[in-house]
């Protein structure tokens, strides 16, 4: 017995699973072999990839929370390998940029939000309540902690972790541990690190590029003019003047003590 609607003109894949009581729009593309659980919600424009997981609850491409949009044509594009836990909300994008993006093998854990025109890359998981507002673009294996909230249009380096509770209203570059209010500096992703491969040279290197630019009390345009003598050959180096030299929003503060009562 058939206990889900799906639209005769959505595209989907070989040994797709539609769990009961899911409900599948016209304009809606899924790869082959992704399971969509029970309660599930796929609005036009999805185009979801191969060996994903979305449980129940979640809402896809569903139209931005944006008073600006006036009902354009846009997508929502999710890579393969994703794992979008219950209750999960990705809206498609609006004129500005036209989609949002989500890269491969992310893990978005109960009732994450992704808003429209984010850009999402590979590797990274979003901790329960995680929320990200419009236009915001997040690198790869970036962490946010549990009930992490962004600001629109800010940036987020690759290998960044943010606490939970964090509030993120500036730009935070690679590598980093984030966390504070204000979101601050709090030291290198030295273990992150260390899983995925980087040498110790590499860590050291990183380690001294962020005392440039957060513990010296240097200004950027000093700090990175000494990134660039010391650490500019470096691959590390190379990525962090990039992000600098793209920040939006400034970047966040450097280390903060707060002297509690």
């Amino acid at each position: 017995m058939i206990l889900y609607d799906l639209n005769p003109n959505a595209k989907i894949g070989k040994d797709v699973t539609i769990g009961n009581f899911t409900t599948i729009y016209d304009d809606v593309v899924i790869g082959d072999g992704t399971w969509v659980g029970p309660n599930v919600t796929i609005f036009p424009g999805a185009r979801i990839g191969k060996n994903c997981k979305i449980f129940p609850g979640s809402v896809i491409s569903a139209i931005p929370q944006d008073l600006k949009f006036a009902g354009e044509y846009t997508i929502c594009e999710i890579g393969d390998n994703n794992v979008i836990r219950e209750c999960c909300t990705v809206n498609r994008g609006t004129s500005a940029s036209g989609k949002t993006v989500i890269g491969n093998n992310n893990l978005l854990m109960a009732y994450v939000h992704i808003a429209h025109d984010c850009i999402v890359g590979d590797n990274c998981v979003f901790a329960n309540n995680a929320t990200l507002a419009g236009h915001i673009v997040v690198g790869d294996y970036v962490i946010l902690g549990g009930k992490t909230a962004c600001l629109q249009f800010i940036h987020i380096g690759s290998h960044a972790i943010t606490s939970g509770g964090s509030l993120v209203d500036k730009d935070i570059p690679p590598f980093v541990k984030a966390a504070r209010y204000p979101i601050s500096y709090a030291g290198v992703n030295s273990l992150g690190l260390q899983r995925r491969g980087f040498s110790r040279e590499a860590i050291n290197n990183i380690t001294d590029i962020y005392r440039f630019v957060f513990q010296k009390g240097w200004s950027i345009s000093h700090a990175v003019e000494e990134i660039k003598e010391q650490y500019g050959h470096t691959d590390e180096g190379k990525q962090v003047l990039s992000f600098i030299g793209a920040a939006t929003t400034g970047l966040m503060k450097g280390y903060t003590f707060m002297k509690r009562d």
